[in-house]
């Protein structure tokens, strides 16, 4: 952290990004000028704009010449090349720091706690900062999603502790100094990066090896690291499980087992076999640190989840509509098994955005069995992000839709899916994926409010 105080300026290439934005935020509330560039113009930008953070969307950027290298330090996300922009400080003397990098300096000094894993890793540090929050502990949180909590992707309230999301692309989380780590899942994934499943693997057998102490250190039983670890599972002994999981109404309860202090019941309305797993996890890791119980009950019945991570709106003609961030075939598994556990015999209907190429072409026929559990599909075109099409000749949407066992299944264009929603006959909507499917969400609630009105009027 010491290397950073003597920078004033801090410019982020790429600080749409959520684990940009959150060090953005986090340099912003230290006092210093904090400015930036990204291709889109997104609800996240707009936001650190009104925080007082500068951005610009043009990759020319004019006043880059009134920074000084000697005071202003850059800091870009892998995801984001080939820009001028990045030229322009890489030519002229500039300090130009990968985030991960900069991330691990930050935490350096702390206690550090973070979460890995190909999915949970979200909603389980999310999870802990809130628990870190309700306990009063002296900690900061930088998360790879916008809380419900604190309507932010960074939180503030002392330095002793860090809880951070551990992003695993670009193995950026070998750059952290974690105290504590859980690591949730190991699936195959980024496969652009890593090339095979072993390699990924291996990554996080990596991370796991920078946690100094065996029982700071905790895995989901069934994942196979080197290291010694402890471990937990939901509906499994392990050194720390929940079972005995009850659903009644929204809420689901939960009896939570510790090697230490034998069970205790939480409730909390976060759906999911899965998401009682993420908190499995962080409540082990919480009453390690100290937490007791009574803080943790309370806690985790007023924690709302993070922002399209099953995010649900319920309508008293009993259509109900839910969003959610899934982009892998076991995110989405779990998502629509979700569904289907709390609204059996339902018509459900699916917008789904495949997100990059290389993934849809790597976990084509796991997609396409995934969506075949839905009763309609409506299927966007594949968000690309960082990648060219061109380098992914006869990957598209419809070469997935047509693996799709489904009689009910179109393509549809982003700008067309709202008209082509209004036109469906359906129990449940669910649009997921992780591109820019998230700017039909506003129009697709208004629309269903709007018809509820209707509805009742009628």
């Amino acid at each position: 952290m010491s290397e950073l105080i003597k920078y004033q300026n801090f410019y982020f290439v790429g600080i749409g990004g959520i684990g940009m934005s959150a060090l953005a935020r986090y340099f912003n509330a230290s006092g210093k000028n904090v400015m930036g560039y990204d291709r889109t113009k997104t609800k996240l930008t707009e936001q650190l704009v009104k925080e007082g953070i500068q951005i610009i969307y043009e990759d020319n950027d004019t006043a880059l010449n009134q920074l000084n290298p000697t005071d202003t330090l850059v800091i870009y996300t892998p995801a984001i090349k080939n820009l001028n922009i990045l030229d322009f400080f890489q030519n002229n003397g500039f300090q130009v720091l990968k985030r991960a990098k900069v991330l691990g300096m930050i935490t350096k000094n702390t206690e550090c706690i973070a979460v890995a894993g190909t999915h949970g890793k979200t909603t389980t540090s999310s999870l802990l900062a809130h628990l870190c929050k309700e306990a009063d502990m002296p900690f900061s949180a930088f998360l790879g999603g916008i809380s419900e909590n604190f309507n932010s992707n960074f939180l503030y309230n002392g330095n002793q502790y860090s809880v951070v999301e551990a992003d695993e692309y670009d193995r950026s989380f070998l750059n952290l100094y974690p105290d504590w780590a859980i690591i949730t899942s190991i699936d195959a994934d980024h496969l652009d990066i890593y090339g095979d499943k072993d390699t990924i693997e291996q990554g996080f057998r990596d991370f796991a090896g920078l946690v100094p102490k065996a029982n700071h250190l905790f895995v989901r039983k069934g994942i196979e690291i080197e290291q010694e670890a402890k471990t937990y599972a939901v509906n499994d002994t392990a050194d720390y499980y929940s079972d005995n999981i009850m659903m009644s109404d929204d809420k689901i309860s939960f009896d939570f087992h510790s090697e230490e202090s034998g069970c205790e019941s939480f409730e909390w309305e976060i759906p999911g076999i899965h998401n009682v797993e993420n908190a499995t996890a962080a409540l082990a890791v919480m009453k390690n640190l100290g937490a007791d119980y009574e803080t943790m009950k309370k806690a985790l019945a007023i924690f709302k989840g993070i922002k399209r991570r099953y995010t649900k709106h319920s309508f008293e003609n009993g259509t109900v509509y839910i969003d959610d961030y899934a982009h892998h075939p076991t995110e989405l598994n779990a998502v629509i098994n979700s569904i289907r556990t709390f609204y059996p015999n339902k018509k459900l209907l699916a917008v789904f955005q495949p997100h990059l190429f290389s993934r849809t072409r790597d976990f084509a026929d796991d997609f396409a069995k995934s969506l075949s559990n839905v009763d309609e599909l409506m299927l966007l075109d594949i968000y690309p992000a960082r990648e060219l099409q061109e380098n992914f000749e006869g990957v598209t949407s419809q070469w997935l839709l047509d693996k799709v066992q489904l009689n009910k299944k179109e393509n549809v264009s982003l700008n067309e899916a709202l008209e082509r929603i209004k036109t469906k006959k359906f129990d449940i909507l669910l649009t997921v994926g992780a591109g820019n499917i998230d700017t039909l969400y506003d129009g697709i609630l208004n629309w269903m409010m709007l018809k509820k009105k209707s509805d009742n009027e009628k």
